[in-house]
């Protein structure tokens, strides 16, 4: 079985697409949350994701300050203004979906949240210490996070559960033996300065997990920021990946 896992899809259509064309034999896909901001195509980014076979999707703090579930005050300026316009574009029966999502889904061997087991809509999960507080707050062996939008792995080492921290880079592949915190990274803003989509292949039946990496049309996606008056920002850090 392999499952698709994506995050932080922020409205960039094109690279949603090329994500998907890449992965068609999959048997099911996890989206994390984040489907709108920053980007150009939030009625594209929801309706392509919710057309998915066998989706588990979650909300995002972006999604929710869309559909009034959180509040515009804790954004930066540029960030609030793409939410402000998004939920100016947003249809009905999108924001609908976005404003039913779940904020976690949990089995015996994994936790699925947009943000942290602590805090499923908002932490960044970017340290060691934030890690190991993170590990007592949930009980399955893995937890699958996104909003940092970095291919990131945390994992509980030895008896003393001290946390080992990895950047995870496209093709490299992880054995889920011990408890782990997984990040696929972001598929329309990458933050790792590599500005090619980032997502995740996950097989539970052999407990493995991948990071996979596809270029998509930067540019394009850029000349629909600006088109839409949305900040300059947006575009700007596609192209580097920050």
């Amino acid at each position: 079985m392999r499952i698709l896992v994506i995050s932080d899809i922020h409205a960039n259509f094109t690279a949603l697409e090329a994500v998907i064309a890449a992965n068609a034999m999959v048997d099911a896909v996890w989206c994390l949350g984040d489907l709108v901001g920053y980007g150009p195509d939030p009625n594209e980014c929801v309706e392509r994701v919710r057309s998915l076979p066998n989706l588990t999707c979650l909300m995002g703090n972006h999604d929710a300050a869309v559909t009034d579930a959180m509040e515009l005050e804790k954004f930066n300026h540029d960030a609030a203004a793409a939410i402000g316009w998004t939920k100016s574009v947003l249809t009905h029966e999108n924001f609908e979906f976005l404003r039913n999502l779940p904020q976690k889904r949990i089995s015996t061997l994994f936790t699925l949240v947009h943000a942290s087991p602590q805090n499923p809509v908002w932490e960044y999960l970017l340290d060691s210490y934030t890690a190991m507080v993170n590990f007592a707050c949930f009980t399955s062996q893995i937890a699958i996070v996104g909003h940092t939008h970095l291919p990131i792995a945390f994992s509980e080492v030895g008896e003393s559960k001290q946390v080992k921290r990895e950047m995870l880079k496209a093709g490299e592949q992880v054995k889920l033996s011990t408890r782990k915190i997984l990040n696929p990274g972001s598929v329309g803003q990458p933050r790792d300065h590599d500005p090619r989509a980032s997502f995740a292949i996950l097989d539970p039946e052999h407990m493995t997990w991948r990071i996979r990496r596809v270029e998509y049309n930067v540019k394009a996606v850029q000349e629909r920021i600006l088109a839409a008056g949305l900040p300059q920002k947006h575009a700007l850090r596609l192209e580097e990946g920050w």
